[in-house]
């Protein structure tokens, strides 16, 4: 029986056939998908419940959400059958995950309001919000809403797309479409959606909201400033959403180098709502980035206090990168790892702080199984492959070449403002942005995101085949490369000081060098570059906020760092002597020279204070924060010679 067959005999109450079907195709032998093993898995726990075999379907959907912890129905599924036995509590808990996961299952959150009537529980008020909003969803769009949940996003952008098309300027469409075009990373087809939104119904607080946190998400910092203090002064009554957007609000400024500005928006939130771990998370970053480490870990640990199993206050604590957890801290920990319904973020987060917490009590094997776990929970999480890269790597290696940068040579913007660093994540750049932009002449701002942006303009969206970027750099013309140039640097100017340089840190622009050299011809651009055991070692140790997705897995870090290699060589090829490489092991050992040398590339007169960069007070916004306020260290140039037994996938694929 087909998947469809075996719907169709449920929908008619043959449930002991549908059991047994199921079980024939797994023992069958036959080779199954993933996803139609979930859907069968799914079927025989539905099948098992309305026989009334409880425990069973319990036993089958607890293996489904093993294979796929992310499924929103998979927790209704528990959440009935922990109703079915009177565990009301545990109930609550299944019906809280699954609209967690899912907010479009309007049955979950029926189930959750009846039980919140029972138990008196304070959550009723906004269960009960949530479901008066989906009811008021046209059917097309709540079906999208729930295929978006499921990862279903194409079949979501198709359903929606049509709606949209037969009710045009729908807001809840234009909103829906935007946030699944955003999980499809169409970031530009999403902002056009929502700024059309915001234009058409500025009364509207979702449309607006969504805007602003998809703006400072792309790293457009201050249009979506602009548009949070509109919203502040606009809707004034204390609300969800107004909050979401005063967090916002702080974030951005604190990116944007108003640290104490945003401090105190977070201090405002947790005036009216202490209890926000979440909020006090964002301010020991806040924190962390002016350098106040001892505040930003009182924030944390007040974040694990108000929350026992949240991964996140974990996890900044460890990314603090010299914090040691108390044994009350390690205890509550693995606690969190062993309840089965702890959110699957949360794990991971978990994983890598135990990781990190083993790593400094030298406890190697303990650490490793924490990495490796933490590392597996998000690789499946995730959609990337390494040939995508590879393909992305060899469309610049087939466009950007000599012929190209002779045709366009000193046809962009002349300003020879910006320093660029690229490389890849824990190769040393955060110490390279922290020596030079401790130079009088030269401001530090952060990883800007105004290249990606161009990028995204530049490649347009095709639906099979070449994207049209990078092979239409060719077409540019004098005044498209100037124009282009330009507004880079008027864009980046908000990050400014007066300095006549500054830095741009953002390690990805290493795929983007051609672009750069031919619409800012003078700029230089430093590689941050690592030796690759160690660089792609600490990678995989790392849990990134957003991005790097290639860092979880072995073998697809070690693809990436040749892929690098590969582009880096082409540009020292096309564009000889342009581009500076610096070697972190060179840079920790011949420190003073190696000095010399960058800021002699950089047209920069030798400054002392670059030797002693560790003294300059400025925002830090990576990992690496509270390493570069110390004095040069050769302590982690080997640290991964300590798991050599478990990276020999890492060490055959380099």
């Amino acid at each position: 029986m087909t998947v469809q067959e075996l719907k169709s005999s449920l929908q008619k109450g043959d449930f002991k056939g549908v059991i047994s079907a199921i079980n024939d195709k797994f023992l069958d032998g036959k080779a199954l998908k993933n996803n139609e093993k979930h859907e069968l898995y799914y079927l025989k726990a539905v099948a098992q419940r309305y026989l009334g075999s409880y425990q069973e379907a319990i036993e089958t959907t607890q293996h489904l959400l093993s294979l796929t912890p992310g499924y929103g129905r998979g927790y209704q599924e528990l959440g009935y059958n922990f109703q079915k036995l009177s565990e009301l509590e545990r109930a609550i808990g299944a019906f809280q995950k699954a609209v967690a996961l899912n907010s479009a299952l309007v049955s979950s959150w029926q189930q959750l309001i009846n039980l919140y009537r029972t138990t008196n529980h304070s959550g009723l008020v906004a269960a009960q919000g949530q479901l008066t909003n989906l009811s008021k969803l046209p059917k097309p769009l709540l079906g999208a809403m729930d295929l978006m949940y499921e990862g279903k996003l194409y079949k979501a952008e198709q359903l929606c797309r049509s709606f949209v098309a037969k009710h045009k300027h729908h807001p809840d469409g234009m909103c829906l479409l935007a946030e699944i075009g955003a999980k499809l990373k169409v970031f530009d087809d999403a902002e056009f959606l929502l700024e059309s939104c915001v234009e058409l119904y500025p009364d509207n607080q979702q449309a607006l909201a969504q805007y602003i946190n998809l703006l400072s998400r792309l790293g457009k910092f201050t249009e979506a400033k602009a548009q949070a203090t509109t919203f502040l002064e606009k809707f004034k009554q204390p609300s969800e959403g107004r909050y979401l957007v005063q967090a916002t609000l702080a974030h951005c400024l604190v990116s944007l180098g108003e640290v104490q500005a945003g401090i105190s928006i977070y201090l405002e939130i947790l005036a009216q709502q202490p209890s926000r771990a979440g909020i006090h998370v964002r301010l020991g970053d806040a924190y962390k980035t002016c350098g106040d480490f001892e505040q930003a870990v009182s924030c944390y640990q007040q974040a694990h206090t108000l929350r026992k199993d949240y991964g996140d206050a974990y996890w900044s604590l460890a990314n603090s990168k010299t914090y040691t957890f108390t044994e009350a801290e390690l205890d509550n920990m693995k606690a969190a790892l062993d309840n089965p319904y702890l959110e699957e973020e949360d794990r991971i987060h978990i994983s890598f702080a135990l990781g990190k917490a083993y790593e400094d009590t030298k406890q190697f094997a303990l650490s490793y199984q924490y990495y490796a776990q933490g590392n597996a929970l998000k690789r499946a999480s995730i959609d990337y492959q390494a040939s995508r890269t590879s393909e992305l790597i060899d469309h610049q290696i087939k466009y950007c070449d000599k012929g190209l940068f002779e045709a366009q040579a000193d046809k962009g913007y002349s300003d020879p403002a910006p320093i660029f660093i690229v490389g890849l994540p824990r190769a040393g750049s955060t110490l390279l942005e922290q020596i030079i932009a401790s130079h009088s002449q030269v401001d530090g701002t952060m990883e800007l995101h105004n290249i990606m942006a161009m990028v995204l303009k530049l490649r347009g969206r095709i639906a099979s085949g070449e994207p049209l970027y990078p092979k239409n750099l060719s077409q540019l013309d004098v005044s498209q490369l100037k124009a282009l140039g330009q507004k880079y640097i008027d864009e980046t100017q908000s990050y400014r000081q007066g300095a006549a340089y500054f830095i741009d840190k953002m390690p990805n622009n290493f795929m983007h060098i051609g672009l750069i050299k031919l619409i800012l011809p003078n700029a230089k651009i430093i590689d941050a570059r690592r030796e690759a055991m160690a660089c792609c070692f600490s990678g995989f140790k790392q849990l990134f906020g957003e991005g790097h997705e290639f860092s979880y897995n072995q073998t697809d870090i070690a693809q990436y760092y040749r892929d690098y290699e590969r582009l880096m060589a082409h540009w020292e090829t096309v564009l000889p002597g342009q581009v500076l490489k610096v070697q972190h092991e060179e840079l920790v050992n011949d420190f003073e020279a190696q000095v010399r040398k960058i800021l002699a590339y950089c047209n920069l007169p030798f400054e002392q204070s670059c030797l002693e960069f560790y003294k300059t007070k400025r925002n830090v916004h990576t990992p690496s924060a509270q390493q570069v306020r110390a004095p040069i260290s050769k302590s982690g140039l080997l640290q991964w010679k300590n798991y050599t037994p478990y990276l020999g996938e890492l060490k055959h694929a380099l």
